[in-house]
């Protein structure tokens, strides 16, 4: 994992605004003890969760999206350090591992690939190592009991993610076979043809490659499905999906009923739980919309998930902070910070009863 970028205590601190009388949740997580040797860290500490981050935007470019998704991760971070730290929340439970760096492939693009074609098929490729290191990051936190929270970066992270979780549950013994299921708030499916990795099809991947069993995806937009992957989902007994014209116009079901919906249909094992912040109106990301959940059904979202099911970690993506056509919206990472808090606290509350 020639890419990661492993946290110190002062480079926590540096982003953390320590003030008297007030304890900061940058002032209580937990780092990695030895950079050297990553896992026997991951497995000493008594934190729940591991955090990483996956500041990338080159899944998304892959897709002929817009990048900027990397913006995300250090707006998250200042906001997510600066929580108080509290009785609803204490900050010791996390361990903070730090972030990928996949800067140097971006570079590399840009300087051997200069026509449109050639990028895309050289941003596939990338998409490709990038799989990798995420896969073996994930792979060895679940394999010692911890539950990743992954925040992206493009939304071609939930391959890696699952094939990480699936096989590394799967070695700590927690489920019989290397595979798991998968809960995705989305307004896309990101299920399009294997065509090459990008942010657009992990989960087709996931399932080809039979790390991922069920799948279900809540609110998504009927005008941006293609009819093929329609017919996939429809005739596949393994996919399932609420759109959010259903639940939003047609009321057939209401948001909750469609959250519980999709947990019951992935029940039977440990569930990846996604959320890509496209599904969330007006808020920036490579697909930003203005007709989508509000930010408290995402939070809704995540509190009953992470009561509801077995998560085998929890991957928010696709959010930006200012993207290349020039957008900015600086609240994205605070937006983020309530998400992952709020999932955070409610399996704690599971746990302690």
């Amino acid at each position: 994992m020639k890419h990661l970028k492993i946290y110190n205590k002062e480079d926590i601190l540096s982003v953390t605004k320590v003030r008297r009388f007030e304890t900061k949740l940058g002032e209580r997580l937990q780092i990695i003890e030895n950079a050297e040797d990553i896992e026997s860290s991951i497995r000493k500490s008594n934190a729940k969760f591991v955090l990483v981050g996956v500041p990338e935007d080159i899944g998304i470019k892959a897709n002929l999206g817009i990048g900027g998704a990397d913006s995300a991760w250090l707006s998250f971070l200042k906001a997510f350090l600066n929580i108080q730290s509290n009785d609803f929340f204490d900050g010791s439970e996390i361990l903070l591992l730090g972030h990928f760096d996949f800067s140097d492939l971006e570079k590399v693009i840009e300087s051997n690939a200069p026509h449109y074609d050639e990028r895309i098929d050289a941003h596939r490729h990338a998409v490709n190592a990038i799989d990798d290191e995420v896969e073996q990051l994930i792979h060895i936190i679940t394999q010692n009991r911890k539950l990743p929270i992954v925040i992206g970066g493009g939304h071609n992270n939930a391959y890696p993610c699952i094939k990480g979780a699936a096989k590394g549950w799967h070695k700590a013994g927690v489920i019989e076979i290397a595979q798991i299921n998968a809960i995705n708030l989305d307004a896309h499916a990101d299920y399009r043809p294997m065509e090459g990795r990008h942010s657009g099809n992990a989960f087709r991947y996931a399932e080809e490659d039979g790390y991922l069993e069920k799948y279900c995806v809540i609110g998504l937009h009927e005008n941006y499905i293609t009819q093929n992957t329609w017919i996939d989902i429809v005739n596949n007994p393994f996919v399932d999906c609420i759109t959010f014209e259903d639940i939003f116009l047609h009321e057939k079901r209401n948001f909750i009923q469609s959250v519980a919906h999709a947990t019951g249909f992935t029940d039977d094992t440990l569930c990846g739980i996604e959320l890509d912040l496209d599904a969330i109106e007006h808020t920036l990301s490579s697909a930003t919309t203005p007709v989508g959940i509000t930010a408290n059904h995402a939070r809704q979202y995540l509190n009953f998930v992470a009561s509801d099911s077995k998560p085998a970690y929890l991957h928010i993506c696709e959010g930006a902070t200012h993207l290349s056509d020039g957008r900015e919206d600086h609240s994205t990472g605070k937006l983020i910070s309530y998400l992952v808090s709020d999932f955070a606290k409610a399996i704690l509350m599971q746990l302690n009863g």
